[in-house]
């Protein structure tokens, strides 16, 4: 066919999905589908009541589908690639910020954790059941004063004969009071080090934090330790220093590269058929040159970030994918998703507030996927050395 016989598909205006395998789509259809099912007929009134109920049987069914982990390998884990880790973010946080965090904190931070540090006996103590969403995890690194410098923490743990002794709080934690096992990050005298605590240990907690205005269909929570202690075998062997916590982060990072895009394809979409339908003046207000001037923008800038993902993805799985390009992607595809938000709301209108519509939903849950795992200006600090070679952050 040539190329001026080559439909245009407004869904796909730059054909990307040429740039996918039958796997890759098979990936994606199936989260697709499952959000469909069981997300989007439901999120709004999880997000108004400010509660994700059934969490663990969305953990479980997420398990079924390999979401969990699903680009690690071994315990369980299915293994995919990391585009389709990618796809599978898109499309989980086009139904919501929320759930996508609850994936990306269960597989990309706290199983990763254990996954690339852990000892074997921590491997298959936790990662299949993980894997299978029996179990759900949280990565505690953030704390109450301490957020984008986390060699500041003031957590600890000490030793105690053949024992840790654990001390401190996290706040901001996804999936902390429900879950079973918590990455906690501490100081010791031999460096920052991880631990994988049981969270039925006597000392610790796990309060949720209420009155959030983002991510409310979603568990968020404070860790609390105190005295928690724990046997030797708790501590992660295999990495000392603030490189552990930070390349679980890399990792995380770089879904959000993908899920930012869904949010904004859910708004832009729903932008798109409200001026198809929507009528003033006489006429449907896709039919005026300022609302397909939102429109093309909009589509420009979304699409532009699901090229920029998708080439990340194939370098990281080439091995070649580095931090900073990490921070490229998530700086501008996150930055770019909540202005595709805002402008989706103009054309919707007073609508645009409405809970019938994701638009206002998904541009409040990215306020605060602006903020996670690195601010906006810690990532144009990290591209601002990567480019200068000079170091601003002190």
């Amino acid at each position: 066919m040539s190329a001026s016989k080559t439909p245009f598909v407004p869904t796909d205006p730059l054909g990307l999905d040429e740039l996918l395998s039958p796997e890759d789509l098979a990936v994606r259809d199936t989260v697709r589908a499952w959000a469909a099912d069981r997300v989007l007929p439901y999120v709004a009134d999880w997000y108004e009541k400010g509660e994700l109920p059934g969490i663990r049987e969305l953990a479980r069914e997420l398990g079924g589908i390999g979401a969990l982990g699903m680009s690690l390998t071994g315990y369980g884990c299915a293994g995919a690639s990391a585009v389709q880790y990618g796809l599978a973010c898109l499309e989980l946080e086009a139904a919501d910020s929320g759930i996508r965090s609850l994936v990306s904190v269960q597989g990309s931070l706290a199983m990763y954790a254990i996954w690339k540090y852990g000892s074997e006996e921590q491997k298959q103590r936790w990662l299949p059941g993980m894997a299978a969403g029996e179990l759900i995890g949280c990565f505690g690194l953030t704390e109450p004063d301490v957020g984008s410098d986390p060699a500041a923490m003031r957590t600890h743990a000490k030793r105690d004969g053949g024992d840790w002794v654990l001390n401190g709080r996290k706040m901001w934690i996804t999936n902390g009071s429900v879950a079973a096992v918590a990455v906690v990050w501490a100081q010791t005298d031999e460096g920052i080090r991880g631990f994988a605590v049981p969270t039925d240990t006597p000392g610790f907690s796990a309060p949720e934090i209420k009155h959030k205005w983002s991510l409310r269909a979603s568990v968020t929570s404070e860790l609390v330790m105190d005295d928690v202690r724990l046997p030797a075998d708790a501590v992660l062997p295999e990495v000392t220093g603030l490189k552990g916590p930070l390349g679980c982060l890399s990792h995380a990072r770089y879904g959000i590269v993908w899920g930012s895009m869904g949010a904004a394809r859910a708004s832009f979409e729903s932008a798109l058929g409200y001026a198809k339908t929507r009528e003033q003046f006489g006429k449907p207000i896709g039919g005026f040159q300022l609302t397909q001037a939102k429109l093309a923008d909009m589509a420009l800038e979304l699409h532009k970030g699901i090229l920029l993902a998708h080439h990340l993805g194939r370098r990281m799985d080439a091995g070649t994918l580095r931090p900073e390009q990490i921070s490229f992607g998530k700086l501008n595809n996150v930055r770019e998703a909540i202005e595709i938000c805002r402008t989706a709301r103009t054309v919707l209108g007073a609508n645009g507030i409405s809970l019938e519509y994701p638009v206002m939903r998904h541009a409040t849950n990215l306020e605060s996927v602006l903020t996670y795992e690195g601010t906006v200006e810690m990532h144009q600090l990290v591209l601002g050395k990567a480019l200068t070679g000079l170091d601003a952050f002190r």
